[in-house]
């Protein structure tokens, strides 16, 4: 199938080989790693204790899908001075929204396919 790519932050083929290419899985895949990136980014605050292990989770997820640009400012941050981190986060919150907006490009393409049979 050729898929949507608003940027390039989503490689699909990861998503692909993940679910044995089954566009049913990775719909559930990516509806979940959409619904969890809203309670996640809520955690990325750095007055927040747990900011660190919202970060871990989010690096993760983004790895599982494919998303390699987001999971290495993930893994960067991970790491971040506390006086750093609200920069550090907002390149996080930046990542997250870009790579949100593939996986939405993505998944509109597969509904359309599936309106056409």
């Amino acid at each position: 199938m050729s898929r949507r790519d608003l940027s390039g932050a989503v490689d699909f083929t990861v998503l692909d080989r993940m679910t044995g290419g089954d566009d049913a899985v990775a719909e559930e895949v990516l509806d979940l790693f959409t619904q969890q990136a809203s309670m996640w980014s809520a955690l990325l605050d750095h007055r927040i204790e747990g900011w660190r292990d919202a970060v871990h989770t989010i690096r993760g997820a983004a790895a599982g899908i494919g998303a390699g640009e987001l999971a290495s400012i993930c893994q960067e941050t991970e790491t971040t001075p506390q006086a750093l981190a609200p920069a550090a986060l907002e390149r996080v919150h930046t990542a997250l929204d870009i790579a949100l907006a593939d996986v939405a490009a993505w998944r509109h393409e597969l509904m359309l396919r599936s309106l056409k049979g």
